[in-house]
């Protein structure tokens, strides 16, 4: 059970990131626990993508502190972050819709056979991956292997991005950035089952996401960030989205102005 004593496994402190005169982060702190799921909300410009991109190694801050149990985190590239175990899927999937789900899945690490002393793309030991590792991990079964990503669901190609995530390294975190977005009812249910059973195997799953109905759903926690800030972090369960959406658009500074 995730408590508020439970040692976080990547603290990020003080985090500072300018890009030239534009502050577009400042002073932000960053609590990520194994087995939870942590959502950050904020309205556009509120530091959210700056933020995540720093934890996955896109941008370096100007200043601050990033640790992993206890020690000290550099990460120069995503490259890096995926190699100490921190990954993400984007909204966008970053998926080749032309190829199969084993191809997208191996894409860029693809698994070859020797024959004759040649190398071969081991095509058929990639798809019995992919099915493996989407049933096992994911709990979800693609009526076929063989078709092209493209005819997938919104849900399934979510599941093949983030059955990618899980396959190519010892994955500690995972963040979904706006996982649901343009996502019927029944996708984003789907959806949210995933990302439930990553959180389940002991995954911590970093949600960036604009819809309030599934922060509630889903998360653990919930930062809310407001003009590059952290303005506050509550239990889910504590909490209300009366209560959040008061904090993304600051209305105790409305309260404190009027009064």
């Amino acid at each position: 059970m995730i408590t508020s004593e439970t040692v976080p496994i990547i603290t990020m402190r003080s985090i500072t990131k300018r890009f030239g005169g534009v502050t577009a982060l400042e002073n932000v702190d960053l609590d990520i626990r194994a087995g939870e799921v942590l959502a950050i909300v904020g309205d556009n410009g509120a530091g959210k993508s700056t933020l995540i991109k720093i934890l996955t190694g896109v941008y370096q801050p100007t200043s601050g502190e990033i640790t992993m149990n206890g020690a000290p985190l550099v990460m120069n590239s995503h490259a890096d972050s995926i190699a100490k175990g921190i990954d993400a899927v984007y909204q966008t999937l970053a998926l080749a819709d032309h190829l199969t789900p084993a191809a997208n899945m191996f894409l860029g690490n693809e698994l070859t056979r020797t024959f004759l002393g040649l190398r071969w793309l081991d095509n058929a030991k990639m798809k019995l991956e992919a099915e493996r590792v989407l049933k096992e991990r994911l709990g979800v079964t693609l009526r076929s292997m063989d078709a092209a990503t493209e005819s997938l669901s919104g849900g399934q190609r979510q599941a093949v991005a983030i059955a990618r995530a899980v396959y190519s390294t010892d994955l500690k975190v995972l963040v979904m950035d706006e996982p649901t977005a343009a996502l019927g009812p029944q996708e984003t249910a789907r959806t949210l089952k995933l990302i439930e059973t990553i959180r389940d195997q002991g995954i911590a799953v970093v949600v960036i996401s604009h819809s309030l109905d599934d922060v509630f759903q889903i998360s653990d926690r919930v930062q809310v960030m407001r003009r590059g800030r952290r303005v506050g972090v509550v239990e889910t369960a504590k909490s209300s989205s009366k209560q959040v959406l008061g904090m993304i658009v600051g209305a105790n500074e409305i309260e404190e102005s009027a009064a």
